[in-house]
Parts: structure tokens; sequence; C-alpha cells
């Protein structure tokens, strides 16, 4: 079974591009940040005459999520718990019914949080920090459970090209970075570090400066997997390939591999 995170930035912009990379890489479930549309214009039509099931989440202009599944979506929750004042569609989850038991996957696009010293730093950090009261609640659940997505967050040095262009940035800070070791701290795995040990694994280049020509990438997007759920983990890939793509997203698709197989839709 293949579960794919993917910043599309603009799915309507894109939407030639998704559908070529349902067809190639044939995701069994698709998380979708930065849709940048209301519900009502998201282009579910063509999405579900490709196979998919399709929940979503969105917001006009900015921010927006969705989940793109071959097999039905229950279940399906929409916005992060703890904050109902908060307004941002940033977060989804769905189950998913699968031979013997079920999956529970997110789609999660967290705050970026520049600029420092601002309130967007403090979103940033509060949205963390129930993140990880939310994903802890899974993992007391014994859930098999993926949370998915943009977490603009750079883990360590190893995750940048040049990790001292990012001192200044919400992306590296020791708060932010310090909250996602938090959420590996509750027993959840990062799929891509657990398959592949290596520098240069990125999934962000800027569109400035010729960012990607130059490979000066980060590793922004993950997927953070319950114990359940990192016991069937076989492999994870970035599709740096997508990238390369005439106006690309700046962001490649990052996919894990399970070894589960899904009932019959």
């Amino acid at each position: 079974m293949r579960i794919t995170t993917w910043n599309v930035n603009s799915v309507r912009q894109r939407l030639e591009h998704l559908e070529q990379f349902l067809q190639t890489a044939a995701p069994d479930v698709l998380c979708l940040q930065e849709i940048k549309c209301m519900d009502e214009a998201f282009p579910a039509a063509r999405i579900e005459a490709l196979g998919y099931n399709v929940a979503v989440h969105g917001q006009k202009t900015f921010n927006g999520v969705a989940l793109l599944s071959r097999f039905p979506l229950e279940d399906v929750r929409r916005g992060l718990p703890g904050d109902e004042t908060d307004e941002q569609s940033r977060y989804i989850e769905a189950v998913i019914s699968v031979n013997g038991g079920a999956v529970r996957v997110a789609s999660i696009y967290l705050p970026n949080g520049n600029p420092l010293g601002t309130e967007k730093f403090s979103y940033k950090l509060a949205w963390m920090e129930r993140l990880g009261r939310h994903m802890a609640a899974s993992v007391a659940a014994e859930e098999t459970a993926i949370f998915a997505g943009d977490y603009n967050v750079i883990p360590e040095p190893r995750d940048a090209k040049d990790p001292a262009a990012w001192l200044g940035d919400a992306l590296f800070q020791p708060e932010s970075r310090a909250l996602y070791q938090g959420f590996q701290n509750l027993g959840l795995t990062d799929a891509l570090r657990a398959c592949h040990d290596s520098s240069g694994l990125y999934t962000f280049w800027d569109y400035q400066a010729g960012a990607f020509q130059r490979d000066f990438g980060i590793r922004i997007d993950h997927a953070l997997l319950t114990p359940r759920a990192a016991d069937l983990l076989r492999d994870a890939i970035i599709h740096k390939e997508t990238r390369a793509w005439q106006k690309p997203s700046d962001h490649a698709p990052l996919s894990i591999d399970l070894e589960i197989a899904p009932r019959a839709a």
C-alpha cells in the first residue's frame, strides 16, 4: 500500500501534474497540501474519474488540505483538535479500512512561522503542541496511523544543503526542531529516516536563484508513523523528478510503502 504526501502549491494550477502523478506513481492514498481553493472549487470530478475518492478541507487563496484515496474514506475529520477558534484549513484525517483492521491517515500543512518574533511563529509553535497532543492520543489508542504532510520543519542540519542559510528562518529554529523531535519521542517514526540515512535527501527547492538546478534543497515534507504503522513500513521514496516538470510545485512528493493489503473498494 502506497501513501504519498505532496504540497501541490495550488491544485488548479497543477491539475495536469496531479493527474500525471496519480497515473504514473499510482498511490493508494495521496495527502495534498496548499490546495489553495474552497471545497467547491476543488476539481473532484477529474480526480474521481481516475478512480479516487476525495475529501477536502479548503480555504480561499491560502492553505487547504485534501485526501485522495482509491478506497473509501471513513470517519473524515476536518481541522486539528484543540482550538475551536482556529479558522485556517491545515489538517484533515480519515480512516481507510483494510484487511484485519484500519489505517488512519492525516494530511498536514503545518504553519510556516515566518517572520520570527511575530505571532506567526507563536502560532506555529502552538499548532505543533496541539498536533503533539493529538499524536499522543493516537499512540495511546494503539492506532495504525500516518501523519503525513508539509511540516515546515528542517529536522537536522543534514536535511539542508546549506544549514547556515536557514539559521534565521522559522523552519530551522531550535524550538520548532525540538517539537518535531518531541513527536518522535512519543514513539512516532520518521519514515524516510527509518529507510534511508544519507544526507542530500530533500523535498523542497525554492523557485529563486536556480535552487533546484544547484540542488539547494531542504527536507520539510515528512511522514510520521505510529508504532503499529512503523511495523508495516517497507520503503520511503522522494519523487524528485516532479520538481523538474514544467511550472512545477516547489515541493516533491514523498511516498511510503507499507506491507498491507487494502480490502477491495
